[in-house]
């Protein structure tokens, strides 16, 4: 009989975020797969679950994945958690649940803690419509063509961020995308739990220095759409007088640029009958 993966969101910051369903979910399983297995140590003993923990983390998740799959084939459950949130949510949790769609194995999920949906709701930005990019390269070059690419983006944006890159990483997104409305959210559901809703340019300068600490979050407006461009009552004119040049009659040449400019037929019609 083939086991399954159980997918259990861990708390973010406040354990008391941990849901009792997580909690079972822990005590059913066989064996819990764990990016880092000194942090789930530590939430483990606070709930007082006992089970065999396995390291599974970027460096290892390939092969590390075969034999969790194995074990799984062969009937055992595993849970896979995350040191913060949902895992394979920019996680490498994701190759492990592709792997056990590949071979068909259940796949389940307990529900928990996601800092990209929690900063969002207090970013005071618009939350009807998001996309979440994940962490930005390291790479100056990827870094900045990343930012290049969703310049356009008009969705409210949610980027996670590493505090020695931050200074960086505003100083290229107030380059690349000019001033925007941002939420800086750090620390969420910890003691110095912190929003701080600036701008681009005056945060790109307030923390040019580095100074800010901690587990950060960037919730930043997206486009504003372009301004239609105004065509003057003259611009509309000389296009029905070229309309009319080309054979159209006057009431069809009048049609086709008022359609074009957002002018009024009748309007233009008028000025081309006086200019004849």
């Amino acid at each position: 009989m083939t086991g399954k993966l159980i997918v259990v969101g861990t708390p973010i910051g406040n354990l008391m975020d941990f849901s009792p369903r997580a909690v079972q979910a822990l005590l059913d399983a066989d064996f819990i797969a764990a990016e880092d297995t000194r942090v789930t140590l530590r939430l483990l003993n606070h709930f007082g679950i006992r089970k065999p923990l396995v390291s599974y983390y970027e460096h290892n998740k390939r092969e590390r994945g075969e034999i969790l799959c194995k074990r799984m084939l062969d009937g055992e459950i595993c849970a896979l958690v995350s040191d913060a949130g949902m895992p394979a949510i920019s996680d490498p949790g994701e190759l492990l649940v592709a792997q056990c769609a590949q071979r068909e194995i259940p796949v389940e999920a307990v529900p928990g803690p996601s800092a990209v949906v929690t900063a969002l709701a207090v970013s005071g930005l618009p939350t009807g419509r998001f996309t979440f990019e994940g962490f930005l390269s390291m790479n100056k070059k990827n870094r900045r063509e990343h930012l290049k690419e969703v310049c356009g983006e008009r969705r409210t944006m949610v980027f996670y961020e590493a505090p020695h890159k931050l200074a960086s990483t505003l100083s290229d997104m107030f380059e690349a995308w000019g001033e925007r409305r941002i939420a800086i959210v750090r620390e969420l559901t910890k003691v110095h739990e912190e929003v701080i809703r600036t701008t681009l340019s005056k945060a790109a300068a307030q923390y040019a220095d580095g100074s800010l600490k901690g587990e950060i979050v960037l919730v930043i407006e997206g486009a504003q759409p372009e301004e239609p461009q105004v065509c003057s009552m003259e611009d509309a004119l000389q296009l029905a007088q070229r309309f009319a040049a080309e054979g159209k009659s006057a009431s069809e040449a009048a049609r086709l640029a008022a359609a074009e400019t957002g002018h009024k037929k009748g309007e233009i019609y008028r000025l081309l009958a006086q200019q004849t």
